[in-house]
């Protein structure tokens, strides 16, 4: 139960490792946040017991093929057919859950084996037992269809739309006893034996005895019925027990994987409960025989492998993999395996995959991370030309940033959103291509890769010491490093600036040595626990602006082993062991991801943990307990104790020396980092002052000027001081230090107004969503589709309203002001807007009113211009801009539960 209160997002159903059934109850059908996995601790009703679920994860999906028991009238609505039921009544083990049920006095058995879930009902009153199959339960179903094979199977189909776009579940249900369709609801009703839709509920009832037990098996397959057919052979008979019996054993077997010597039982029931949620995903995704869906949505047949789903790389990578590949050597080939296959039918590797749909839920290609750790442990099983092709083409593409990444070495907020972490990320993740590449004696590529993993350095402001965001070639103003922002990935500045996980001396160096690195991290544990800027739930567990309630922050305290002081690792890790894992339902700091946040705590408590996937050695401190022993694949066991802690750096099982033997010690070119250009804003009025700065000791900047009407050949010249611009101009700039080692190449663009009108806004706008001020709105920069990049103001609970300055009376006869709409982000075009005139600023009349024709239920970003063009000039010197607000969220959005109100994002306004 651990995880299943506070916002751990666990469930609390019986799975076996790995497997592919997830048989749980559901208490949460409204796509709420804690409600991810379908079961939240605080709630009191069940509505049914459905076969997938998602472990810890902070977007909502799965709720597959759900079953629900109940007496007397069938009914299809899930308030009648859900139940009250209580925690005193509920028993949660692995591979084994049960509750009764207390509106119809039901209990309920369950247990599964990989691919089947076998339900136990016990009808404790006599009357009519119904079983309700909806297959509308919890997220948007395309397409479903039912085939009654026989009173006793039943075939499935359902196609859904959720987090995956498109995920298909085959099943096949069969009964221990015949059952009637007492009821149905389905909007193409084909045959008495036939049911499909997108509206699709059955009910199958019989008269049952007190006491009464009916029994159902339910297999699953994300291939075909024939393979749901074929699963079901997992089980052959209707003994619960065994099945129960089988999946505990499976659980032990797997456990024991890693022993731990202890006598507190919370410490007991936390470290297997965290090892177990590490083991629940990945999730098998192939039948019996092999065949699985691709990523090309085609069927294709297993080669000697076995095929997963469920990716959360960019939580899993940094703690789960490392693991697995110390007591999962075997599923880790397959894992990549996997990986391989997707990229050669998706044309990728996973980012975030989930039922055979890349979500491209966060940021980073961390499928390398896992390759280039395998990789380096020794770890056999896989193609290593074949990963290495793979992961190069990631690093290559042009997309999320990464055209603005190769071209100049960094990320800036013009170029994309979540820029500081884009670039952080991707170059650990170039750092771990250049340690595949050393392997396979790849010098270019290993050269080329290694210069881009140092791109770090072109986000971090030597002088305040942060990774901060570049907006126009300089640095974003204002800087709050404890801002919550859309520059960063779910955390702020404090919890990028100490991911280098791939040059941690070089980090060091940056920050001025060991001292004062020291303390920095110790100003980030010591700070106050408070961010600022946009509420981010994920952002939990805070020490200091520390949050070991979300992944950025899981390798940090043990930086402090890299400056001498193990000490500091040593207090801290403890500290997070024992205040922020629990043995209670909220017993989790933040979501459990996964398993990532079980495996910093199953690591860390056994002394070792990998700061740097893709390098073979541990960081190491004193294990938690007093002996942990870890069972390898090889029958070899190692031990930890107290005593031999700090010999334990090796990776376990492989001689260090035989892994070092096999790669190359290729040099590779320190980057110089790229200059800053500095301004006081992006557009001016009359003229405005450049200046430009950097960090290169002995080096010269050399810059251009490109104004917009220039005709002449433009050359780079050094620069002396700072200078002015009068026009619409391009800067670019570089730093040179000798002939050989030069920066990447900036640049900048300053834009002239069109006019020289003030606005006065009305409104307030989220400071989150400024689009660098008032004058942002009339500044002739038009904002994009990707709003996370800053260029939109944003407005919630409140209409919109500013004057436009025309600074004297004139004839005008256009007006127009420009929204955005994206859906999703709960931003909605406003339901109409106004245009007033007047000559004083205090009577204004109505020009004209622009309607929205938009429809809010639209998926994809879109930009709306509100014009009017006047049949007569108008005399006015101000403008009015009036749009109202869409006010509070429809039933239809999932922002709905959450009481959520509309935003209104604007940018330009226009008045000619």
């Amino acid at each position: 139960m651990i995880g299943t209160g506070g916002h751990g997002h666990t469930y609390p159903g019986a799975t076996v490792p790995f497997g592919m059934v997830q048989l749980s109850p559901d208490t949460r059908i409204d796509g709420s946040w804690d409600g991810c996995s379908g079961y939240h601790y605080d709630d009191s009703v069940i509505y049914g017991f459905s076969h997938t679920h998602l472990n810890g994860t902070g977007c909502t999906d799965y709720g597959d093929i759900m079953l629900m028991p109940t007496m007397n009238e069938s009914n299809f609505d899930p308030k009648e057919y859900g139940s009250k039921f209580s925690h005193s009544n509920e028993k949660a083990n692995a591979g084994f859950y049960s509750v009764k049920l207390d509106k119809h006095n039901i209990d309920v058995n369950l247990t599964t084996t990989t691919r089947v879930g076998f339900h136990q009902y016990i009808f404790n009153n006599a009357g009519q037992a119904n079983i309700i199959l909806d297959l509308n339960h919890r997220d948007k179903l395309l397409y479903g269809d039912i085939k009654i094979i026989d009173k006793k199977t039943i075939q499935i189909l359902r196609r859904s739309e959720a987090w995956a776009k498109d995920q298909y579940v085959y099943a096949q249900i069969e009964f221990s006893v015949p059952l009637e369709i007492s009821n149905s609801h389905s909007d193409e009703a084909i045959s008495p034996t036939f049911f499909a839709g997108t509206q699709l509920k059955l009910a199958f009832s019989k008269k049952v005895k007190k006491g009464e037990k009916i029994s159902v098996k339910v297999s699953l397959s994300p291939t075909s019925y024939e393979g749901a057919k074929l699963n079901m052979s997992e089980i052959k008979h209707w003994d619960f027990n065994k099945v129960k019996q089988e999946a505990e054993q499976l659980w032990n077997k797997q456990l024991a994987k890693i022993e731990i010597t202890e006598t507190d039982k919370d410490k007991l029931s936390i470290f297997y409960t965290a090892l177990y949620h590490t083991m629940v995903q990945p999730n098998i995704a192939q039948d019996i025989d092999g065949k699985y869906r691709g990523r090309d949505n085609k069927i294709h047949n297993g080669e000697g492998f076995d095929y997963y789903s469920v990716f959360s790389l960019w939580d899993t990578f940094r703690g789960a993999h490392p693991l697995y590949t110390l007591i999962e050597k075997k599923r880790t080939a397959d894992f990549i395996n996997t990986f391989l296959k997707q990229y050669e039918q998706g044309g990728r590797l996973p980012v975030w995959e989930l039922a055979s749909n890349e979500t491209d839920c966060m940021i980073g290609y961390h499928s390398v991370s896992v390759m280039a750790d395998a990789m380096a442990k020794g770890i056999t099983g896989f193609d290593y030309e074949k990963a290495f092709k793979a992961a190069k083409h990631s690093a290559m593409l042009d997309h999320l940033g990464l055209d603005a990444y190769k071209r100049q070495g960094f990320i800036s907020m013009d170029d994309e959103h979540e820029s500081v972490s884009k670039t952080l990320e991707y170059a650990y993740d170039d750092w771990c291509i250049a340690q595949m590449a050393q392997i396979l004696n790849k010098k270019e590529d290993y050269e080329y890769f290694m210069k881009r993993s140092q791109s770090w350095k072109n986000v971090f402001d030597w002088n305040t010491g942060f990774m901060r965001p570049k907006k126009n070639g300089g640095w974003d103003k204002p800087f709050d490093a404890r801002e919550i922002n859309n520059n960063f990935t779910e955390g702020n500045s404090w919890q990028y600036s100490f991911f280098v996980p791939q040059d941690i001396p070089g980090m060091i160096e940056a920050y001025g040595g060991n001292d004062k690195f020291e303390a920095k991290l110790d100003e980030m544990f010591n700070s106050e626990s408070k961010t600022t800027g946009r509420e981010q739930a994920d952002v939990t567990g805070l020490i200091g602006q520390y949050a070991h309630g979300n992944e950025p922050s899981h390798h940090m305290a043990y930086l402090y082993n890299y400056i001498g002081k193990p000490e500091k690792t040593t207090e801290k890790v403890y500290y997070i062991l024992n205040n922020f894992y629990k043995n209670t339902p909220d017993g989790l700091i933040g979501n459990e991801d996964c398993g990532q946040m079980s495996a910093w705590y199953v690591l860390s408590s056994m002394g070792i943990y990998a700061v740097t996937p893709g390098n073979p050695e541990w960081t190491v401190i004193k294990p938690n307990f007093k002996k942990v022993k870890i069972n390898l694949e090889n029958k070899i066991s190692e031990e930890i104790t107290v005593e031999n802690c700090l010999e334990q750096r090796e990776y376990f099982g492989l001689n260090l020396p035989e892994i070092e033997s096999a790669t190359n010690d290729f040099d590779y070119e320190k980057i110089i980092p790229v200059p800053i250009i500095q301004a006081e804003s992006k557009s001016f009025k009359d003229k405005m002052t450049i200046e430009i700065a950097h960090q290169n000791n002995g080096c010269i900047v050399y810059y251009v000027v490109d104004e917009k009407d220039s005709r002449d050949d433009l050359s780079f010249g050094p620069y002396v001081k700072p200078f002015t611009i009068d026009k619409t101009s391009s800067i670019s700039a570089y730093c040179l230090c000798d002939e050989k080692r030069k920066s990447d190449t900036i640049s900048a663009t300053y834009f002239k107004k069109p006019n020289n009108y003030t606005i006065d806004i009305k409104s307030t706008y989220n400071p989150q969503y400024h689009a660098g001020g008032n004058e942002g709105l009339i500044d002739g920069i038009n904002g994009s589709t990707n709003w996370r990049k800053g260029d939109w103001q944003g407005y919630q609970s409140q209409d919109f309203e500013a004057i436009v300055d025309l600074q004297n009376v004139k004839e005008v006869s256009s007006f127009s002001a420009t929204f955005l709409q994206d859906q999703r982000s709960w931003i909605l075009m406003p339901t109409k807007v106004e245009y007033y005139s007047s000559t004083d600023n205090i009577n204004f009349t109505l020009i004209t009113s622009v309607a929205n024709d938009v429809d809010p239920k639209k998926d994809e970003n879109i930009i709306k211009d509100f014009s009017f063009k006047s049949a007569k000039p108008i005399s006015a010197r101000y403008i009015k801009v009036k749009a109202y607000n869409f006010g509070r969220l429809p039933e239809w959005h999932i922002g709905y539960h959450d009481k959520g109100e509309a935003f209104i994002f604007v940018d330009e306004i226009t008045v000619k």
